[in-house]
């Protein structure tokens, strides 16, 4: 019998590989994303839109048990708290938190009915270490770790886990979108940036988004079950260090 797995934001990046890995360990799965994608079954969605993810995922559960929430739809945004505006602020903030909050609340409905189900939300190594020019990023990643505590010790006697995955530097489009920024403004050549972040990982390399999709498969699975409300580093040893 197949299992049914949502994924936020699971048409580039880690959450398409999550969506990928999911889908060939037999899992129905469903992607809410802006941008289409062919893996899945894609579900135009704004995730900042409260109504629209509501009704979405009230769709699916009308049909389908909902087994895994993997909330992972996000943007990346650098910068001091000085060089913040309030608009950057809201808006990475309705995308990486609020739509994680859209998305939790409308599923947990459904799971407190099966008295089962799994919610991984991607957070990041900045939910544990502090880095430069990530005030508002880091603010919604801490928050994540967060939700994911307080939503596992809520919800554990109806048996819905829900832990965090804290991802180090993975080399994601996200990445190099943010290295491309980076370079724009400071002049710094792309290829010299990219091999300094390799070097400040203790493994000598980036993550690959297909290794974290094998955790969070693992964190979904009954090979988990006794694992809720933890915050699964992977991030090569950095936040070791």
């Amino acid at each position: 019998m197949k299992k049914t797995c949502i994924v936020t934001g699971g048409s580039s990046g880690i959450g398409l590989s999550v969506v990928k890995l999911f889908l060939a360990n037999n899992y129905r799965v469903f992607n809410l994303d802006m941008q289409p994608s062919k893996f899945g079954q894609f579900c135009s969605c704004d995730i900042t839109n409260l109504e629209q993810v509501n009704k979405i995922i009230d769709g699916i559960t009308q049909r389908h048990n909902v087994d895994t929430l993997v909330s992972n739809a996000g943007i990346h945004f650098s910068a001091t708290i000085e060089d913040t505006s309030e608009e950057e602020l809201d808006k990475i903030f309705s995308i990486n938190v609020k739509g994680a909050y859209a998305a939790m609340k409308a599923v947990i409905p459904n799971m407190k009915h099966n008295q089962s189900g799994s919610i991984i939300l991607i957070s990041s190594e900045q939910a544990l270490v502090g880095k430069p020019n990530s005030f508002a990023y880091s603010l919604t990643k801490t928050a994540l770790a967060s939700m994911a505590k307080t939503t596992a010790l809520d919800y554990a006697a109806f048996n819905i886990r829900a832990n965090a995955v804290c991802p180090g530097t993975i080399e994601t489009p996200l990445y190099h979108k943010a290295i491309g920024n980076y370079c724009e403004k400071s002049g710094a050549d792309k290829e010299e940036v990219h091999q300094e972040e390799a070097k400040l990982q203790p493994l000598g390399r980036l993550g690959q988004p297909e290794e974290v999709a094998e955790l969070v498969l693992f964190l979904a699975s009954d090979k988990a079950t006794f694992i809720t409300g933890s915050l699964q580093v992977i991030d090569g040893g950095y936040t070791t260090q």
